[in-house]
């Protein structure tokens, strides 16, 4: 008996919005196998997790501070994903914008620059969006230019990145009052955002991560250029046919997801640390490809999404602190959840079909 996938003539609204939820309580039964064999209480270890995401004010407010970075690193993904351009660098866009942030808005000899707060901020923004996307523009040129894998030029341009951002906070970057620890000058304190909820680490950082994922929905639903991303990512060679530019919107693409990325450098050093520092990121940029897949590259999604695997982090740090369950657990949760999403995806889209002999 052979079968293979047929693709559906139309596929189900309700099943595709079903798929995520799905995916998740499948991943959630298999990882309660994992759980049972470390010898541990399956309910009290999800309560635990959920208690430690979400179950009071400070964890509520450590989850959101995770997800904020992961809203944006998730949304760069989802843009470039959406027109088949597969950028892996958003973390090295993070920490470039992160230092070109800094660069415009740090306390350089103790001073900075003489200029108004809402204009230095502005500057400091737009400093981090133009670093992130003129980064990722070099690997887009590349290939569209000269045929050149994107995945792999991104993916080493992260090691780039942070070599480069290792030279400037041990030379011309370097707080000279942080006795030798390589990080950079802080940033001006009248640049940093206010708090999202008092006394807490949550900053106001979350609210910029909403409403760009707001806008980008608005553009990707409402707009020319939108509408031809999602045409060159359904099809670039029916998409030339017809005369789309093609070139310039894989460009433009690619500088709109780069900018994301380094707009969640910006963010983080004006809502957390003050300065960059090489441990700054804990893996953001690639947490952020999981983000837009679980969100099924929607940028609404993406907000649910980083929500989610910002959760399963953080409960778990408090639950492993508990019970005898190792935090690693909530890796494999969110990696579980990634391959049961593409998997309730995929037959959402396509049905098993009996090939006869």
């Amino acid at each position: 008996m052979n079968l293979y996938l047929e693709r559906r003539t139309e596929a189900s609204r309700t099943a595709l919005l079903l798929a995520p939820l799905a995916a998740i309580v499948f991943t959630l039964l298999i990882c309660a196998l994992l759980v049972a064999w470390a010898g541990a209480p399956v309910g009290q270890t999800y309560a635990l997790l959920f208690d430690g995401a979400f179950g009071s004010r400070f964890a509520l407010s450590e989850t959101l501070t995770r997800a904020t970075p992961l809203m944006l690193t998730g949304l760069a993904c989802a843009v470039a994903f959406r027109a088949r351009f597969y950028n892996i660098g958003a973390e090295g866009q993070l920490y470039l914008g992160a230092l070109a942030a800094v660069a415009v808005g740090g306390m350089h000899d103790g001073v900075g620059f003489d200029l108004p707060v809402p204009v230095l901020f502005a500057g400091m923004m737009i400093a981090a969006a133009l670093a992130g996307a003129l980064l990722l523009l070099i690997p887009a040129l590349l290939k569209t230019r000269l045929g050149v894998d994107e995945v792999v030029t991104t993916l080493l341009g992260n090691f780039i990145v942070l070599l480069f951002v290792s030279m400037m906070l041990d030379g011309v970057m370097k707080d000279p009052m942080a006795m030798g620890w390589p990080q950079s000058v802080a940033l001006n304190p009248d640049l940093e955002f206010g708090k999202l909820i008092a006394k807490t680490r949550a900053h106001t950082g979350m609210l910029w991560a909403l409403g760009l994922a707001v806008g980008l929905w608005l553009i990707n639903r409402y707009t020319v250029f939108g509408l031809q991303m999602r045409a060159v990512g359904a099809n670039a060679h029916a998409s030339r046919f017809l005369g789309l530019p093609v070139t310039r919107v894989m460009l433009g693409t690619a500088m709109l997801s780069g900018a994301l990325a380094g707009l969640a450098g910006a963010i983080e050093v004006a809502g957390r640390t003050s300065y960059v520092t090489l441990d700054m990121s804990p893996g953001y940029g690639y947490t952020g490809v999981v983000v837009a897949m679980l969100a099924g590259l929607h940028p609404l999604g993406v907000v649910v999404a980083s929500i989610f695997v910002a959760g399963m982090l953080v409960g778990a740090d408090s639950m492993s602190r508990a019970i005898a369950v190792p935090n690693y657990i909530a890796d494999v949760i969110v990696a579980a959840s990634l391959l049961s999403m593409l998997v309730a995806t995929l037959f959402a889209q396509y049905r098993l079909r009996r090939k006869q002999a």
